[in-house]
């Protein structure tokens, strides 16, 4: 008896995004797009301020007390706990429902991503190593990519792009951001105090039984979050890692007959709360370097400067490309044939935007020495800028000749 020949299915490395999660996704893009010019009005307004006339009221106000921390402190410790929370959401979401809980579809953008944070390390300690006065235990800095501001690139110079490519970078991101997390949480605590930290994991645990059971109260839910954010803050582990635990024990797959699960519902709430205002408050209060001629002359031979600027610059490029590019090529998985590898490229050089993470990260690691903290967020800022102008160009070239 003849058998039907089985048709042999291709593997892609960006594979088609359809049904709810290309919804899910379309709707995220548009919010993340609007945050991330949000976030850059902020961080313009921040470098004006703190560089006019009125500089002094813009440090007097972040270092001003409010309660148990300072202005700047709500914001890097306050505010951006929503962002690592929504973060912490979209990995699980992405491992439970979406790419990545596929193998095959996975192993790109997280090998990818993977290596385009390890590069840029790399490329910041050799750096530092072989030059006077380094300080290599900033490595964290230039691995961090930021989404809103990748996003927002990309929707301005890239209407006729593919979806895949948006996708790629979307779940890009979101191991970018889950590496950034794991950093923050291993190589960033400070001073650990046990009680503080098994009371955080209590109140994780209580908002996991909430989940589990189904309860829906508002009431129950807001106090378990700042009760879990306070005692982790006061652990010595930064507090926006209890936003992400948060996220992680949120349910994220709707029950029969639920219209939406509680990570959507909870998302569409909260996400305008930090594209909107946690994000830009954080950049208002973090990106206020002081540009004098000096300082702009000493940026030009800290070793820290160079190795965040070469790290964001290059060692994202070729990290983020070269990643996809041996894996596709070793695990035999084809890319979409909606797109070509100079797209990759183009998206490879816009994760050298490292605004927000990058910028926390900058304040962790040199936290005992307020003049390198300056000098690290104003390199931040100059990848940024130089990834952000470049990448743009590749794009809207791309864009082009989609679109003819």
């Amino acid at each position: 008896m003849s058998q039907t020949p089985r048709i042999r299915q291709k593997k892609r490395a960006f594979p088609r995004i359809l049904g709810r999660e290309r919804a899910f996704l379309a709707d995220t893009l548009r919010a993340e797009t609007t945050g991330g010019l949000l976030l850059l009005v902020a961080a313009v307004v921040a470098l004006i301020w703190a560089n006019s006339p009125w500089q002094d009221t813009y440090h007097h106000l972040r270092e001003t007390h409010l309660g148990p921390l300072t202005v700047e402190g709500w914001a890097s410790d306050g505010a951006l706990t929503l962002f690592f929370y929504l973060a912490g959401v979209e990995l699980k979401r992405e491992l439970v429902v979406g790419t990545l809980s596929k193998l095959s579809e996975a192993v790109v953008p997280v090998v990818a991503a993977f290596a385009g944070m390890v590069l840029p390390a790399i490329i910041y300690v050799v750096v530092n190593l072989t030059a006077d006065g380094g300080k290599p235990h900033g490595w964290a800095v230039p691995t961090a990519t930021d989404i809103a501001f990748a996003l927002a690139v990309l929707a301005i110079v890239g209407s006729s792009l593919p979806s895949a490519l948006r996708a790629f970078l979307l779940t890009l991101a979101v191991v970018d951001d889950f590496g950034a997390i794991l950093v923050i949480a291993v190589f960033f605590s400070h001073g650990f105090h046990l009680l503080s930290l098994l009371a955080a994991v209590a109140l994780i645990a209580a908002w996991f039984v909430l989940q589990r059971f189904r309860i829906r109260t508002p009431f129950l839910y807001v106090p378990i979050a700042i009760g879990a954010w306070w005692f982790m803050h006061e652990s010595g582990i930064h507090a926006t890692i209890a936003g992400v635990a948060l996220g992680f024990v949120t349910r994220v797959v709707a029950d029969p007959g639920e219209e939406h699960a509680p990570a959507e519902r909870i998302e569409h709430r909260l996400r305008p709360w930090s594209a909107g205002l946690a994000v830009p408050l954080f950049a208002l209060f973090a990106a206020g370097v002081t540009l004098s001629g000096s300082a702009v002359r000493e940026l030009l031979t800290d070793p820290v400067a160079i190795g965040i600027v070469a790290g964001l610059l290059v060692g994202k490029a070729i990290g983020v490309f070269g990643g996809s590019w041996l894996t596709a090529r070793f695990t035999r998985a084809e890319l979409n044939s909606d797109l070509a590898w100079r797209d990759v490229a183009a998206v490879s050089v816009l994760a050298g935007i490292g605004f927000t993470v990058a910028l926390l990260i900058a304040q962790l690691a040199f936290a005992s020495d307020a003049d390198q903290v300056e000098r690290a967020k104003a390199a931040v800022l100059i990848a940024s800028v130089l990834a952000a102008l470049i990448a743009a160009v590749l794009l809207a070239r791309r864009n082009r000749e989609y679109a003819d």
